[in-house]
């Protein structure tokens, strides 16, 4: 809380009442997460190699990536504490949303932390199980849902995007929801991280229209203009989004092709996880199927697989899934399908941000 400190002595110097204002305190956030990975960034990298957790590549993926072998992983041990420390700094810490979303970092890091250092630890193992992981997640999920749902004065209605007359009040059935867009947000934006920079530039795109979304529902004169949910005290989790931000900047630097770490399943799975809960705590839960349209279609692209090699005994739909190594095979170069696949991110996050006029 360094801005609490600050304002302190505001009385003093008039010019310190700057901290006092959430925009002034998102930029200040994005820049020191940005800083502060740029600043730790090679030691992180050095220290991970160092450690012998290097990236293992599976037998059955894209025969290019056996070069990225003995690369180093768990990038996400460098951005997760900086990104948490960074709100801390920057961030009003009576708000509970704020404590929210860092319980939900920490969680989701605990799990993708395990999971990855079982895959070092065993070599060939997949880390933890599917089944383990996934109820940790639905535990972790189910505790924020429940927060919310029973936290006065948040509204368990479901905006709809386009209907400003049409909010349905789920009741309990919004505990259900809010798990799975959680636990389902988390799992999309791990998929997706498959090829260097792939994930974390999404990701940056993402959290930049969530910072827009919590800024402008946690302001009623804004909120009101735009006939959007008000949601008090959300503001403060643009400072959230925007440590993200900075903090995945940062890490791009050293993630671009050819990547010199990778993110992990500690960075993907709980920057998937309190992508959803912003998500949930701005009311735009469903505005996150555009926003993050990306991550649903990879998502989405190894469910069609896996279903239809079932289905029809063993043929596929796609060369190989999630569908950022079909574009592979086909022979695009990664840098290609990187660079493509941030495009299509930029453009539907720029639809989302359009449907708050749309209404």
């Amino acid at each position: 809380m360094l801005y609490k400190i600050i304002y302190f002595f505001h009385s003093d110097y008039s010019w310190l009442n700057v901290f006092r204002y959430i925009t002034f305190r998102t930029i200040l956030s994005a820049l020191s997460s940005l800083v502060v990975v740029f600043i730790f960034g090679g030691w992180a990298i050095n220290r991970l190699r160092a450690m012998q957790m290097r990236q293992y590549i599976r037998e059955d993926g894209p025969p290019n990536h056996k070069d990225k072998a003995g690369t180093p992983t768990m990038g996400g041990c460098l951005i997760l504490p900086i990104i948490m420390v960074t709100v801390f700094l920057w961030a009003e810490l009576t708000n509970i949303y704020v404590w929210l979303t860092i319980f939900v970092i920490f969680c989701f890091g605990v799990i993708g932390f395990v999971d990855d250092y079982l895959k070092m630890l065993r070599k060939n193992s997949r880390g933890l199980s599917a089944k383990a992981k996934f109820l940790l997640q639905i535990a972790v999920a189910l505790v924020a849902a429940i927060t919310l749902y029973y936290y006065p004065g948040y509204d368990s209605r479901l905006n709809l995007p386009f209907l400003k007359t049409v909010t349905p009040d789920l009741g309990l059935w919004y505990i259900p929801l809010a798990i799975f867009i959680i636990v389902g947000s988390s799992n999309a934006v791990n998929l997706t991280d498959g090829l260097d920079g792939l994930a974390i530039g999404p990701i940056i795109i993402a959290f930049t229209s969530y910072l827009v979304f919590s800024y402008l529902a946690g302001n009623i004169k804004t909120a009101s203009y735009l006939q959007i949910p008000y949601v008090a005290g959300t503001g403060e989790l643009s400072i959230l989004c925007g440590a993200i931000v900075g903090a995945g900047l940062g890490f791009l630097w050293y993630n671009t092709h050819p990547a010199e770490v990778f993110m992990g399943d500690v960075g993907s799975l709980p920057l998937g996880a309190v992508l959803g809960t912003v998500a949930v705590i701005t009311k735009q839960e469903l505005v996150l199927i555009l926003v993050g349209g990306l991550f649903v279609f990879e998502a989405l692209s190894v469910i069609f697989q896996v279903v239809y090699f079932k289905v029809t005994g063993g043929q596929r739909i796609f060369r190989m899934a999630p569908i950022h190594h079909h574009f592979e095979l086909k022979g695009w170069p990664e840098s290609k399908v990187t660079v493509r696949f941030w495009i299509i991110a930029i453009i539907l996050a720029l639809l989302s941000i359009s449907t708050l006029k749309l209404r």
